[in-house]
């Protein structure tokens, strides 16, 4: 079935905001504190909590780091490989299940049942049919499977076959999320993408067709090459295919992509090739404003979900409330009970300390009441929409008022709504939300690189 779309021209960005370039450095907001502050020092920590009981109510999650692609992208700022054979990618599984044991006897982790799981990667379609059915039995043998209420599944669609999807589908799976990033193969070619797009139709219909309950298709905005012409494309194309959700990322340029060390070499400071923030926002915009009609709804500044489905985002909302997390795999990142914790990033360290059963941990850093409220409120923010009630009942304080010159600012900005019970970003302010964030960092966090 082919969706009408809005004919009228898309708006373009305003003129006083073209010198907004897209330069080296981190712009989405993923943690906090800032990971720079999280330190080896910091690693007792972690191995204290892990001895603790859990806090009541506080619901487990499980992250698994599967680092394997076909290409490196040019904008990837992941820890991924490409030169793993078929036995290092065994070796690679065995450690991760060894690490998952590790937390399966840990006090804090003993017994708990899981809530959400997300493989992700690098590709976690890289594996075979059989290496997931190890994979996923693994996990089952080792920590507390009920079905849990979500199990998220990345997948590049060049490395898809259909009896691999029915595999996921037996083993679990309930959210699929397709790394599309956009349909026009040149730019896909040009970005270092491995798929090209008529793989993308072929997974897409085999995945409607065994029946997930959700299916997300990944999108980026920004990618070298992109135009107005081709984005209006790649959004009909999407809204063709009807998933049940929508994810639009904000092309970026964090240190330790393909194009910036180019740019760095090339003594360049922005990447010509890529758009500027303001249009990058202006093509978010243009895809909220044509789907939003054709039965979407809004539920974060990079999400949108399909009305008439049940798609949801566990992951994501569980982690911004404060869920704990196991993070496995090597350069892994998890929560545990307000300690930040990441794996080393060195796959021969990661693999060796797993041998000698010790734990893979690199840094780490505990959070005080305050980082805590302050993680809690920018990450919901992210949302469109924050519960003043939810912080005044777990952290006795009346944001509003602690954050009184932030607020007052966004909505001079005309980025901000408020209401008596709740504060809502209005559209421009959530196209642009992780450039907003930085504002309610403690001071101490401000000057500081990101990563």
């Amino acid at each position: 079935m082919t969706l009408s779309l809005p004919t009228t021209p898309p708006r373009e960005a305003a003129p006083a905001f073209d010198q907004e370039k897209t330069g080296l450095g981190n712009y989405f907001i993923a943690n906090y504190p800032p990971f720079s502050f999280w330190t080896k020092e910091a690693l007792p920590e972690a191995l204290a909590v892990l001895q603790c009981p859990p806090k009541p109510d506080v619901r487990l999650g499980l992250y698994l780091h599967i680092p394997f692609c076909r290409k490196r992208c040019k904008f990837c700022y992941f820890r991924v490989y490409t030169d793993k054979n078929a036995r290092e990618v065994e070796t690679y599984l065995n450690a991760l299940l060894k690490e998952v044991e590790l937390y399966s006897q840990a006090p804090l982790i003993a017994g708990r049942p899981l809530d959400f799981v997300y493989f992700g990667g690098g590709t976690p379609s890289y594996l075979s049919a059989a290496q997931l059915h190890e994979l996923f039995d693994g996990v089952k043998r080792r920590l507390r499977w009920e079905q849990p209420r979500e199990v998220t599944f990345e997948a590049e669609p060049g490395t898809v076959q259909r009896e691999k999807l029915v595999a996921l589908k037996e083993l679990g799976v309930t959210r699929l999320s397709l790394g599309v990033e956009n349909f026009s193969d040149r730019i896909l070619e040009e970005n270092g993408r491995a798929h090209r797009s008529p793989e993308i139709f072929r997974v897409y219909e085999w995945a409607r067709e065994i029946g997930f309950a959700q299916i997300n298709v990944d999108l980026i905005a920004g990618m070298v090459g992109e135009t107005w012409e081709n984005w209006r494309d790649c959004i009909r194309k999407t809204a063709d295919l009807q998933p049940d959700s929508i994810t639009i990322y904000q092309m970026e340029l964090p240190f330790n992509t393909v194009y910036s060390k180019e740019m760095l070499q090339a003594g360049q400071g922005t990447h010509e090739g890529i758009a500027s923030w303001p249009t990058k926002r202006a093509w978010v915009a243009y895809a909220y404003e044509t789907l939003i009609p054709l039965g979407y709804d809004v539920s974060s500044g990079y999400t949108l979900v399909r009305r008439s489905s049940q798609a949801k985002f566990i992951y994501r909302d569980e982690l911004w409330h404060g869920a704990d997390l196991i993070g496995t795999g090597v350069a892994s990142f998890g929560h545990l009970q307000g300690v930040h914790v990441q794996n080393v990033d060195q796959w021969d360290v990661y693999l060796q300390r797993l041998d000698e059963g010790q734990w893979p941990l690199n840094r780490a850093f505990r959070m005080d009441a305050e980082d805590a409220l302050i993680r809690e409120m920018i990450l919901q923010l992210k949302t469109g929409s924050l519960d003043l009630d939810y912080f005044q009942q777990k952290y006795q304080t009346a944001v509003a008022d602690r954050f009184r010159e932030a607020w007052s600012h966004l909505e001079a900005e005309r980025c901000l709504e408020r209401a008596p019970d709740r504060y809502r970003l209005t559209r421009e302010g959530l196209m642009q939300v992780d450039r907003l964030l930085p504002r309610f960092f403690a001071e101490k966090y401000q000057t500081t690189r990101y990563t």
